[in-house]
């Protein structure tokens, strides 16, 4: 009688903690949606109509490009983990999908992180954890090729009025930043999700340098689909820009929105204040950058999100960690 109440009273908790993290992730959405200070949503739907976007080709198309987005995401983490277990593609689709709705209201990701240990046991864990922390460093690998690319360009094409003393001032303390991650490695300290740099170096060597590649190529095939994206959401809003031009400002409002909160201790500069700067010196007007950000948000997160939803309170724990074992 005892143990049942038990396991009883474990599923009820078990229960509560997915919902929470459904009703989380389903306020955060709406919060941001309703109550973001830079797109009002009534503005934001009136602008759409506007520009025709809801036809039903131009749907269509832009739902097509989130799948296969969503599709090399996938592929990539079953790559991954099929190193250590081997897991069907659905399977890699739930564990990616709900991990997403966990990580949409946690700091730096760490819902992520913990949605997919959850799929498996506790011998599995560790190099899970590894495992996901590789694929992001692919994701932002990717990001930083096409970004430096873009960066440089960029600064070609555009006459910047920049600051040398800054960017010296800026240079000095990436150099700073750096000589200390090597004291960092040397001395074992350095410490990435509670694991050492030199433990998540020494694991990536095990792994095969196909399997690294495979991962790679799955984020920059996932890089490109989601940049022609924004692109073609430009095109849908009326901004008359070739394909390179476009992708020289895009990639480097990704490589900024992604590094600038890494080096700054406080987030100060948002991402879609960055995506703003860039486009404004592109002469594309802030209505339609701000448009595009929120629209792209919506595509990539909030529809697979809520999928995940439908994955997280349908997650089994103990019949998941049973069948693994």
């Amino acid at each position: 009688m005892i143990p049942a109440l038990h396991y009883k009273t474990k599923q009820f908790f078990f229960f509560i903690i997915k919902l929470s993290i459904v009703v989380g992730a389903s306020y955060f959405i709406y919060n941001k949606i309703a109550n973001n200070e830079h797109l009002d949503f009534g503005v934001f739907i009136d602008f759409l109509t506007e520009n025709g976007l809801f036809s039903t080709k131009n749907i269509i198309f832009l739902v097509f490009l989130t799948i296969f987005n969503w599709f090399f995401e996938i592929l990539k983490w079953q790559n991954l983990v099929n190193s250590i277990k081997k897991i069907s593609f659905y399977d890699a689709l739930k564990q990616s999908l709900a991990s997403l709705t966990a990580s949409l209201f946690t700091p730096n990701r760490i819902g992520d992180y913990a949605a997919k240990l959850m799929y498996f046991p506790k011998p599995f864990r560790k190099r899970v954890l590894l495992l996901n922390l590789i694929a992001h460093m692919a994701q932002m690998g990717a990001t930083v090729i096409f970004g430096l690319a873009g960066l440089i360009l960029f600064c070609t094409k555009y006459d910047l009025d920049i600051s040398y003393y800054r960017v010296g001032r800026f240079a000095v303390i990436i150099v700073i930043v750096f000589i200390f991650t090597l004291f960092g490695i040397k001395q074992d300290k350095l410490r990435l999700k509670g694991y050492s740099l030199t433990r998540i170096l020494e694991f990536g060597k095990k792994l095969s340098v196909q399997l690294h590649l495979k991962t790679l190529l799955y984020s920059c095939l996932r890089y490109l689909i989601f940049s022609f994206q924004f692109y073609f959401l430009l095109n849908l809003f009326g901004v008359d820009v070739a394909y390179f031009n476009a992708m020289i400002v895009i990639t480097t409002m990704y490589l900024l929105s992604s590094i600038i909160p890494s080096i700054f201790l406080f987030d100060v500069v948002i991402k879609g204040s960055v995506a703003l700067f860039l486009f404004e010196i592109a002469g594309v007007n802030n209505l339609t950058v701000l448009c595009i950000i929120t629209l792209m948000w919506i595509l990539n997160f909030v529809i697979p999100s809520i999928f995940g939803s439908f994955f997280v309170m349908n997650f089994r724990r103990y019949k998941s960690l049973d069948a693994m074992t």
